[in-house]
């Protein structure tokens, strides 16, 4: 026995429970299932109308046998190929830290003088209150809006300065915009354009004579930065670092023709590995289709 939230299907003896269990797995079965929810939002059920006029294609039980016994099959091979494609994902995704690792904990990298960031970060401190702006649109860029690791920026939206509800900082073309809401998620980005960000990200001009900016935003975004950094944690509040903490760290600093060559390699590995991943996630997303391509075809006799 089991809850009443269950419909109960019973197969006669000309049915395989096998072959109707496969049969209500489809996604178009599923889909048509919706539409005939009943009840309040949070509460809707399906009618047991739905399953008792339903029909289902109904061949003789050794062809159903054989149909479901090659379904079984072929789900089972679907769902290997599911496992080995997410664990080759899982591992390509382990792959920007280990590049970053090897370029500022490496053996080239031990002969860089070291500076604290203080010295080669400089704050950007110009932040808009709500009345500053009688008109005009600025553009938005939140945390939400930064990917995690790699610091690529997926979005961003527009206000209306006239009608903010809250103080927005600003940011410049060129400077590195970090958040330091959860640091370790490294949204680290170099501004594209002139914009405002959400209170929870400091914006930083580089001293062009001392560092090239992109090797500081690769920096920051590394399992280096983060090993030599003071996060602070407080009771109830989410993991933050604060601009004292971020001056301490100290970064390694080559030539700039050092740390411009650096960064391409940088570059050139981190592009091919969002090759891999988008072949990969490709590749993911054709298994998931599989069961329900699986499945229809054999309910349209193609099996």
């Amino acid at each position: 026995f089991g809850t009443t939230e269950f419909h109960v299907l019973r197969p006669a003896e000309s049915v395989l429970s096998e072959w109707v269990h496969f049969f209500v797995r489809q996604p178009e079965f599923l889909n048509k299932a919706t539409e005939q929810f009943t009840g309040a939002v949070g509460q809707q059920r399906l009618p047991p109308g739905y399953l008792e006029t339903h029909p289902i294609p109904l061949p003789p039980l050794a062809e159903q046998k054989r149909i479901a016994a090659r379904l079984r099959e072929q789900m089972a091979a679907a769902e290997k190929a599911r496992a080995a494609t997410q664990a080759r994902l899982e591992a390509a995704h382990t792959l920007p830290a280990a590049c970053l690792r090897s370029v500022f904990d490496g053996p080239e990298a031990a002969q860089w003088p070291l500076r604290p960031l203080g010295e080669v970060l400089v704050p950007h401190k110009e932040i808009i209150h709500p009345g500053d702006r009688q008109s005009g649109t600025a553009t938005f860029v939140g945390l939400e809006h930064i990917e995690a690791d790699p610091g690529r920026r997926i979005g961003e939206v527009s206000v209306d300065l006239a009608h903010l509800t809250g103080r927005k900082p600003t940011f410049r073309r060129g400077q590195i915009v970090y958040g330091y809401l959860r640091p370790y998620l490294n949204k680290v980005w170099i501004a594209e354009f002139d914009g405002v960000s959400s209170v929870d990200q400091f914006a930083y001009e580089v001293r062009s004579d001392l560092a090239d900016v992109r090797f500081v935003a690769w920096f920051m975004r590394s399992p280096t930065y983060m090993r030599r950094s003071q996060v602070l944690t407080t009771t109830g509040q989410l993991p933050r670092i604060g601009t004292g903490e971020i001056a301490a760290v100290e970064i390694g600093l080559p030539s700039l023709d050092v740390q411009r060559a650096v960064v391409d390699e940088i570059d050139r590995r981190f592009a091919a590995h969002q090759r891999i991943s988008t072949l990969l996630s490709d590749e993911a997303e054709a298994i998931e289709r599989m069961p329900s391509a699986l499945l229809r075809q054999a309910f349209s006799g193609e099996q």
